[in-house]
């Protein structure tokens, strides 16, 4: 598991689960992504806990998750389903979790994504802040809990998570504390074998924090896998980040759609993720750094590079880059007061996306906005250890220097505003000969070019051009400041605990760790907040049902018949995306994140 940040750059530059609360509910549809050509046996429905008065075949979520063959679907009723025990895989036993998915092609849903809570805590409430009531998970052997993981589906392929809401599964010895977790291999520096997943309508979040050690660490992840998709999910109060992606190389080839990340240290972390990857149409907003990815040992193979595989042309960007952040609105990642550990602490408050290391990425047709230091940094990864394939720094230490990456098509508003030098809506350094970056199309709201540092970057760089290389640039003014602001020491070798010079003193630390609840959580009539996250962006599917086998949650026969591949959606993106997006289409943009 990494604890990762693109300031990261600057630090060396510079469980039975069983129903406890019957809530009742309403339900969306999904498509029907089968991978019919594995299944071999008529689909059954095995279902948990009561629906609409009807009790289901299964008490806990592992037990009908064990009793499903590849083809079934595993219905979850609404209800608090506690954690009494974990399960871990016989080859990582220091990865154990509340629900342990290690068969293929199974789909598992609630039937309300607001009221289906698989919970890790062992009593109280349901996601209970009290301290009494967590489950910190099993011992390791030096009596250390391990933490715990929530559902956590280990090499299998085409397995679907959807509509419930996980919380509360929590960090420890083992690095643990992931809510919804595809796992195929983490640590093992291997792609794995795994193929294809669907996750929709999933909210993660977690309600409790301590310190640092305890706090869980990613809303929803997924390591050394190829192919899959998320689409209308959340993530909050994290201490790494809410999304990871990493250690997939340049076959990637997943989507993230319609996410929204809040009041984590990272809203987004990807480590050496690259080749087709999408991110489009979500919402980076009140972390203390919004969106990172990057290179680095760990995780590995490094570096990430968003190099279309095979040399091919993607279909958006029309160029080699296949790697494509798109459409999304990142604004006001200014919170210093958020969970952070690891690396990740050292993101750098006031920054709506940082590319550390990063190579051959697209960003393009996005509102970038009140991200009060930078709207979008790029900056080298230095790292320690193997398999160190970029750049010396000494002999114990290498880098990943960044280049080739294309910011185009986006408006910025307000980026800056702690005023300290190069605040503003770009900045770049690099420290090696390399590739340029280009960018184009950029506008500032209201008219007029962006802010970049160095200045006159899109006349300087207007193209990407691969074979065209460029000297360093280590833009010492950039370097320094972004070292103060993620607190450290900068290449010149500015002592810990002094790394800010005169007039750059203007970044917040963290005074106390506030942890938030659910968008439009409330409580009503003594009943806990998290049953009613009244939010229509945290939106239930409209029919649960959909494309399920009749049973008697479901006694209309309504299977969706066509056939698509889980691996992805990338194949079915536009043939063609415009590279420009402006004031009116922002206003819109943002428009549609505030329904």
């Amino acid at each position: 598991m990494r604890l990762v940040a693109a300031a990261g750059a600057a630090a060396a530059i510079t469980t039975v689960l069983a129903p406890v609360t019957g809530l009742s509910g309403s339900a969306t549809a999904s498509p029907r992504l089968t991978s019919a050509d594995a299944v071999h046996h008529t689909a059954r429905v095995l279902r948990v806990g009561t629906y609409h008065g009807k009790r289901g075949q299964f008490r806990t979520i592992q037990a009908a998750v064990n009793a499903a063959k590849p083809g079934d679907w595993v219905l979850v009723g609404p209800g608090d389903y506690k954690t009494h025990g974990s399960w871990a895989p016989k080859s990582s036993p220091e990865q154990p979790a509340g629900v342990y998915v290690h068969t293929s092609h199974i789909f598992i849903r609630g039937m309300n994504r607001n009221r289906v809570v698989v919970d890790g805590t062992k009593s109280g409430p349901p996601c209970s802040t009290a301290t009494k009531d967590q489950n910190f998970g099993p011992k390791d052997e030096h009596g250390t809990p391990l933490g715990l993981n929530g559902v956590m589906v280990w090499k299998a392929s085409d397995v679907w998570v959807q509509n419930l809401t996980a919380c509360n599964f929590l960090s420890g010895s083992g690095g643990n504390g992931n809510e919804i977790w595809w796992n195929d291999g983490d640590d093992s520096g291997a792609l794995g074998k795994g193929i294809g997943f669907l996750g929709s309508y999933m909210t993660t979040t977690n309600t409790y924090f301590h310190d640092e050690s305890t706090a869980a660490a990613y809303g929803i992840f997924s390591s050394n896998w190829r192919g899959g998709t998320w689409n209308q999910s959340y993530a909050s109060n994290f201490n790494d980040s809410g999304y990871y992606i990493g250690a997939c190389r340049d076959v990637c080839n997943q989507v993230v759609n319609h996410a929204w990340a809040q009041w984590n240290a990272l809203g987004y972390s990807g480590s050496n993720s690259g080749g087709r990857l999408i991110i489009k149409n979500s919402e980076f907003d009140h972390n203390e750094d919004g969106f990172d990815t990057n290179s680095q040992n760990g995780d590995n193979p490094p570096p990430q590079d968003g190099t279309c595989p095979d040399g091919k042309i993607s279909p958006i960007t029309h160029t080699t880059s296949c790697w494509v952040f798109m459409h999304n609105y990142v604004h006001d990642n200014n919170d210093p007061n958020v969970p952070t550990a690891g690396s990740a602490a050292a993101g750098p408050v006031g920054t709506g996306m940082s590319i550390s290391g990063g190579r051959n990425d697209t960003v393009m047709n996005n509102v970038f906005e009140n991200n009060n230091a930078w709207g979008i940094i790029l900056v080298p990864y230095p790292d320690d250890g193997p398999p160190c394939t970029g750049g010396t720094l000494t002999p114990a230490a290498c880098l990943y220097d960044q280049w080739g990456n294309a910011i185009v098509g986006n408006v910025f508003n307000n980026n800056g505003s702690y005023g300290n030098p190069s605040n503003g809506d770009i900045a770049a350094l690099q420290l090696e000969v390399s590739p340029t970056d280009c960018f184009g199309g950029n506008v500032e709201e209201g008219g007029g070019a962006p802010s970049t540092s160095p200045g006159d970057a899109q006349m300087l760089y207007p193209t990407c051009d691969g074979g065209l290389s460029v000297p360093p640039d280590p833009n010492p003014v950039f370097l320094d400041e972004v070292a103060c602001d993620s607190g450290s020491a900068s290449l010149a070798g500015t002592p810990s605990g002094t790394v800010c010079l005169p007039g750059e003193s203007n970044y917040p630390r963290q005074t106390k760790v506030v942890m938030h609840k659910l968008p439009g959580a409330r409580a009503e009539h003594g009943r806990p907040a998290i049953e009613n996250p009244a939010s229509a962006k945290l939106k239930t599917m409209a029919d649960p049902c959909d494309g399920v086998p009749a049973n008697p949650w479901c006694p209309a026969e309504h299977y969706a018949h066509e056939k698509a591949a889980s691996s992805s959606e990338y194949g079915a993106a536009p043939t063609h995306e415009t590279l420009v997006i402006d004031a009116v289409v922002a206003r819109r943009l943002r428009h549609a994140f505030s329904l």
